[in-house]
C-alpha cells in the first residue's frame, strides 16, 4: 500500500507513524511518501486530500439524480481547539461550513437529497447544551430544499443517548434503538445507511447487552485501561478503540437480505456508514471493527458499487480487489475560517461524480470498471498488490 500526504508536518509524521506498521519513508522538501505492506489484504491506495481536485463535467450527458455530501461537522460554542494529534479544530467556524453548504446545494437546485455522515456536534460540546446544539445544527440542515438522511457518529453518542437522539436525527424506524436503514431515490439505486455503533460501548445504556458485547470486545483485543488508546496495538487491531464500533449480527441479516433484494431488482448499491468499512482508505484507527465480516457479506454479491465513509477527518479513497470504491469524507470541522469542505455527488448509470469544494477533493468512481486511482479522481499513484 502507498500512503501519501502532502500536508503532514514532521512531527505530525512522527505523531501518526504508530498507526502503520513497518513504514519505508522517503522525505521529499514538502512531501513525504510512506510505503507499507500489509498481507492479506485487497490492493489499495490511501492518501491525502487536502485542496480540491476538479474531475470536469461529463459533456452532452445529464446525469440520473444528484445528491449533497458532508461529514463531520462537530459544531460546539467552545473556542477552537487540536486533536490528539495537533491537528486544529474549529468548533464554531464549522457550523458557518454547514450554511454555505446549504446555501450552495439549493442554489444547485437539482439535488435530491443531502446525506449528512454523522457527528454533527463535538465531545467537547458542554452538556447542557448538548439539545439545543444538535437542534441547532439540524435545523441549518433543514434550510437544505429537499430531503436529509444523517447517519450517527462516536461524537453524537458522546452527547445523548441514543433513545434522546435517533428522533432528533429523524432516523426512519428507530423504535428499537436501530439507526440503519435504506432508501430508493430511483428503481434503479438503493442507499443502505449502516449503524457503526450498533455494537459499542458508548450510546447504550451500560446494562444493555450491545453495550455489554462491546466492552467484552474491547478487553479481549485492547490491553489499555483508555479503551480510547490505541498504545501497543499494531497494524489492524489499533481500530479495536472505544470510539469505533462494530455492527450487530441482526443488522448483518438485514444487511444480507438487503443486498439479495437488491440483487434480485438489478439495483447498484450505494453503502454509508460514519466508520470506513477498508483500510486502504482510512487510517486503522478510524476502521469499523468487523469491517472484514461486512465486507465479506458485501461481496457475496454484485450490486454494491460504492461505499462511502466519514469519522476519518483528512479523507481517503482506495478500489479494492471487487472494483468496490471507498471514498472517506473529509471533515467540515478541520477548515479554517473561510474554507469549506462539502461537495455533491452526480449519480450515473455507470459511476458517480463527487464535485467537492476547497478541502474536500472531487473524486470520479466509475462502476465495473479497470478504473485505478490517479491523479484525476484524487490518486497519487496506482495501486500496488499487497504480499
Amino acid at each position: 500500500m502507498i500512503i501519501y500526504n502532502p500536508t503532514f508536518s514532521p512531527i505530525q509524521f512522527l505523531q501518526f507513524l504508530p498507526i502503520f506498521p513497518r513504514p519505508f519513508v522517503v522525505n521529499f522538501p514538502f512531501s513525504f511518501l510512506f510505503f507499507n505492506s500489509l498481507s492479506n489484504q485487497d490492493s489499495t491506495v490511501f492518501y491525502n486530500m487536502a485542496s480540491a481536485n476538479g474531475i470536469g463535467s461529463i459533456q452532452g450527458k445529464q446525469p440520473l439524480f444528484s445528491f449533497g455530501v458532508i461529514s463531520d461537522v462537530q459544531y460546539a460554542d467552545i473556542p477552537d481547539g487540536r486533536s490528539f494529534l495537533g491537528t486544529p479544530r474549529y468548533y464554531r467556524h464549522s457550523i458557518l461550513v454547514l450554511k454555505r453548504a446549504v446555501q450552495s446545494w439549493n442554489n444547485h437546485q437539482k439535488l435530491k437529497f443531502v446525506l449528512n455522515f454523522g457527528d454533527i456536534v463535538d465531545g467537547f460540546c458542554p452538556k447542557d447544551q448538548s439539545i439545543s446544539s444538535i437542534k441547532k445544527v439540524v435545523g441549518e440542515f433543514d434550510n437544505f430544499n429537499g430531503l436529509v438522511y444523517h447517519m450517527i457518529g462516536n461524537h453524537c453518542l458522546y452527547n445523548l443517548p441514543r433513545k434522546e437522539l435517533l428522533p432528533l436525527l429523524k432516523i426512519p424506524n428507530h423504535d428499537e434503538g436501530h439507526a440503519y436503514y435504506d432508501f430508493s431515490p430511483t428503481p434503479n439505486f438503493r442507499f443502505v445507511v449502516l449503524d457503526g455503533y450498533d455494537i459499542s460501548a458508548i450510546g447504550w445504556p451500560r446494562d444493555h447487552p450491545k453495550s455489554v458485547e462491546a466492552l467484552k470486545i474491547l478487553s479481549q483485543r485492547n490491553p489499555n485501561a483508555d479503551k480510547n488508546s490505541p498504545s501497543g496495538l499494531v497494524g489492524l487491531e489499533r481500530r479495536y478503540l472505544m470510539f469505533n464500533g462494530g455492527v450487530g449480527k441482526e443488522q448483518l441479516k438485514w444487511l444480507d437480505d438487503i443486498l439479495k433484494e437488491a440483487t434480485h431488482l438489478k439495483q447498484k448499491v450505494i453503502v454509508c456508514c460514519h466508520l470506513p468499512l477498508h483500510p486502504g482508505a482510512t487510517s486503522f484507527a478510524a476502521l469499523l471493527w468487523n469491517y472484514d465480516e461486512v465486507m465479506d457479506l458485501i461481496h457475496k454479491y454484485n450490486c454494491v458499487k460504492v461505499c462511502l465513509a466519514g469519522h476519518d477527518h483528512k479523507g481517503g479513497y482506495a478500489i479494492d480487489s471487487h472494483g468496490i470504491h471507498h471514498r472517506v469524507l473529509e471533515a467540515a470541522l478541520e477548515c479554517p475560517p473561510g474554507t469549506d469542505a462539502f461537495g455533491y455527488v452526480d449519480v450515473y448509470n455507470d459511476g458517480l461524480y463527487l464535485t467537492a469544494t476547497d478541502r474536500m477533493s472531487s473524486s470520479k468512481m466509475l462502476f465495473d470498471s479497470n478504473q485505478t486511482c490517479d491523479h484525476e479522481n484524487g490518486c497519487v499513484t496506482d495501486p500496488l498488490t499487497s504480499t
